[in-house]
């Protein structure tokens, strides 16, 4: 079953629609973005977070101290690395993580290997590090032999062209943030679409 994750969270109603429409993790930005949030506002949001749903915090370049601190307030479950962090910068934060890597060609794939934590896969950021809301060729991950080891994927996805990613690439979780907005604010009738559409092709395989 592909596991969906719903990123760029910043209102209480839009944190319990992916809830309610079976998210099995939800994204808080501590990064540079136009989602950012504080410490206080992830924390507010997490109340409405089940134990069962995971709490994952994007940072970028992020110092250790800082990382720790929200990790520990907010509560996170997890830490996604969206900048220039190094495996040794990673294991010695010691944290539950994911790592993105910026996909434009198989190079960019293979450096995952040298990373002990499951790997994020997406399209290079334009305004901001992190996503550009557009996809990437996925044909690069299944000719760079990645269909076997886990790893998510995110990058312009939406309810439209998530079904064929998952045939494509099959990866373990999907990611959306600009794919479930409307005039850049999340809309919860596109939130529960993309769950749904997740859902109902993961059973098919």
């Amino acid at each position: 079953m592909t596991k969906v994750k719903i990123c760029g969270l910043m209102e209480a109603r839009h944190v319990r629609a992916a809830v309610d429409a079976g998210a099995d993790a939800i994204g808080f930005v501590f990064a540079p973005s136009r989602r950012q949030v504080s410490i206080d506002q992830a924390a507010r949001l997490a109340i409405h977070v089940p134990s069962s749903v995971l709490k994952v915090g994007v940072f970028v370049n992020a110092v250790p101290t800082d990382i720790q601190e929200i990790y520990e307030a907010v509560p996170l479950d997890i830490v996604q690395y969206h900048g220039d962090e190094t495996p040794e910068f990673i294991e010695k934060v010691g944290l539950p993580a994911f790592k993105a890597f910026s996909i434009k060609g198989s190079e960019d794939v293979h450096r995952a290997a040298s990373y002990n934590v499951t790997p994020l896969f997406d399209a290079p950021g334009v305004e901001f590090k992190g996503g550009s809301g557009k996809t990437f060729n996925w044909d690069i991950l299944t000719q760079s032999g990645f269909k076997e080891r886990p790893f998510i994927l995110a990058g312009g996805l939406n309810a439209g062209n998530v079904g064929e990613a998952i045939n494509q690439v099959k990866p373990v979780m999907v990611d959306v943030s600009s794919g479930v907005e409307i005039e850049k604010r999340k809309d919860e009738q596109l939130i529960r679409e993309f769950i749904k559409t997740v859902k109902l092709k993961s059973e098919e395989r």
